[in-house]
């Protein structure tokens, strides 16, 4: 019998071609003729032939709705969710000989999703939407956001296109075509990004938490309320972009700017940490003796990575305030602070200071037509970094020295008691919302810190934030029963992610059922941290969950370390298998579109 095969989840990533292979195979071992087509985000989408339809006695569709689906009108075509096919693909082919019908293409209503090129997707009424993710680290939220907007534009019978500004730089990128195509930009992004490309196009701006968690509800909003952007007009979701609209665009919110600049700390902490930790391989003392190894490695890590990271800091939140103008002010600033003494916090003052002011002079500061052009080179530069200094020099830098010296000192000498206190609060928040303002509090806390030597706090952080989803992949290990087995598979990757200190991971999990989720996850994440700072443990890098542990001495107890972090999320796996209610008995939960684990949505 001649076959087509056409598989497609809801992610498009890897359950689409688990589930095209494992169904080939069976069909093969049917003897049946094959021919398959698959739909998602790793390649593109090479359709069957017309000839393979003309020739198709069976059209098996693994997915939430049927591509194209005028070319099979006529066909005998059986069409079912992926998840069902993967447990036992021989059944699963069994079933659609046996309840293949003549399909309708007219009459499939809602579940059909036409075809996504520009003019299908014209003929058919859809709208055409590009989107761009970026979070602080550019490692889950980023990726996560990108797959729900996805999934939720495919499912409105949308074509869209999500590009992702990671941690290492942009992926699936927009091109020039995509953008003067599109009907509305959706710019989920915790970050500054460029937007000036998208000048002239309604913009709708959010998180990337707001994106993960309701894509459905965002790319509605979006469509309805996006705004071509100017230096007049309302901002949509936060600020406008684009063009000549630049200056408004900057006009995001103080968190926003400090978490610009955090992300282009990271990895200058990452590398300056890993540095430190490699050279004390050799010895704790081995990079006293000049010449050494040992001595080269702590004078990249700890004398020029490490003294980089405010300068960058400061820099970076002046960027996202006032653009390329506001860099060398903000790096200025932001060196005044790390030689005063004022650390990450003055850094973080003179980042403002910078943007604030040259933003100030790039609108107020009017010069003739003939020497605008030296504006932002010169008068912006000369201005706002004299403002920014002299203010560092003689208001900010010596108190904000006294208060850093103050916390630290009380961080490095605090009794057992006081030390289990700081970790449990950093652990709860870390858990709070799993990367969302609370937990990036936390942890550009920790991050900040260790400009100043002090690294218990980051390693108390960075192990309550791997507590959620490794718990989340032991309950559904010790309570297999109570999920379903998308949620199942989800717990899985759910683990790995903790493993990488990606507590993401756990989001589909408390989205679904919060209220037993987060309580137990905070609980867990206090235990740990809790655990972590009572252990006296140091952790040199910010990132990198277990992996650190293979670098010698980028965590001073490793043992302990491990301990910390199992007592946690046993706390939290155990007690969430417990009190896990089975799937027959959740109330129903809103559109699948929230972030919740619908049926095989997180599988894929």
């Amino acid at each position: 019998m001649n076959v087509i095969l056409i598989t497609a989840c809801p992610s498009g990533m890897a359950t689409t071609f688990l589930g095209a292979r494992r169904l080939e195979q069976a069909a093969k071992r049917l003897g049946w003729q094959v021919s398959v087509e698959m739909h998602g985000e790793l390649e593109a989408v090479t359709p069957v032939s017309a000839e393979a339809i003309a020739a198709a006695e069976l059209v098996v569709v693994a997915a939430e709705s049927v591509p194209q689906p005028q070319r099979f009108d006529g066909k005998r075509l059986f069409r079912a969710p992926i998840h069902q096919a993967l447990p036992d693909p021989d059944a699963f082919l069994e079933r659609a000989a046996r309840e293949a019908a003549t399909f309708e293409a007219a009459t499939a209503g809602d579940s059909v999703v036409a075809a996504t090129s520009p003019q299908a997707a014209a003929s058919a009424g859809q709208r055409r939407i590009v989107a761009v993710t970026a979070c602080p680290t550019g490692v889950a939220h980023t990726f996560m956001a990108a797959e729900a907007l996805a999934q939720a534009g495919k499912a409105m019978g949308h074509a869209i296109h999500v590009e992702t500004q990671g941690s290492v730089g942009a992926q699936n990128a927009l091109t020039a075509d995509d953008i003067d195509a599109a009907d509305v930009v959706v710019l989920a992004c915790d970050i500054e990004v460029d937007d000036t490309r998208f000048a002239g196009k309604p913009i709708y701006r959010t998180s990337t938490g707001a994106a993960l968690k309701q894509p459905k509800q965002t790319l509605e909003t979006a469509l309805a309320e996006a705004q071509v952007e100017s230096s007049g007009a309302p901002k949509s979701g936060s600020a406008g972009a684009g063009g000549g609209a630049r200056k408004s665009a900057k006009e995001r919110g103080l968190y926003k700017h400090l978490l610009t600049g955090v992300s282009f700390m990271l990895p200058m902490v990452v590398a300056g940490g890993l540095c430190i930790a490699l050279s004390f391989v050799f010895g704790i003392k081995a990079f006293e003796q000049e010449g050494t190894l040992a001595a080269a490695l702590m004078q990249i890590g700890g004398g020029t990575a490490f003294k980089l990271m405010v300068p960058v800091l400061a820099g970076y939140i002046a960027y996202s305030i006032a653009d390329r103008p506001g860099i060398a002010p903000g790096m200025i600033g932001g060196m005044l602070a790390s030689t005063l003494g004022a650390g990450f916090i003055g850094g973080i003052l003179a980042g403002f200071l910078a943007g604030y002011s040259a933003s100030a002079v790039t609108r107020y500061v009017k010069l003739p037509a003939s020497v605008e052009s030296l504006k932002p080179i010169l008068i912006i530069p000369l201005l706002a970094s004299l403002f920014t200094g002299l203010v560092m020099i003689y208001v900010v830098g010596t108190p904000v020295a006294a208060i850093l010296a103050g916390l630290t000192q009380f961080l490095n000498n605090m009794g057992s008691t006081n030390a289990v206190l700081l970790g449990m609060l950093l652990g709860a928040m870390m858990c709070f919302d799993m990367g969302g303002p609370v937990n990036k509090a936390a942890y550009t806390f920790g991050v900040g810190l260790l400009s100043t030597e002090t690294y218990m706090p980051m390693a108390a952080i960075m192990a309550a934030g791997m507590v959620p989803p490794i718990a989340m992949g032991i309950a559904t290990l010790l309570a297999r029963g109570k999920f379903s087995q998308p949620e199942r598979e989800a717990g899985k990757a759910s683990f790995v992610l903790g493993l990488c200190f990606i507590t993401e991971g756990a989001i589909p999990f408390a989205a679904k059922d919060p209220l037993r989720v987060i309580p137990l996850a905070m609980i867990g994440g206090a235990v740990t941290g809790a655990l972590s700072m009572w252990f006296g443990i140091k952790l040199m890098a910010p990132h990198g969950g277990l992996f650190v542990l293979l670098i010698p001495n980028a965590v001073n107890m490793a043992l302990l370390y491990l301990v910390a972090i199992a007592a946690g999320s046993l706390v939290t796996g155990i007690g969430y298998a417990l009190l896990k209610r089975g799937e027959s008995e959740l109330p129903a939960v809103a559109d699948e579109g929230t972030g919740a684990l619908g049926s095989g949505q997180r599988a894929g």
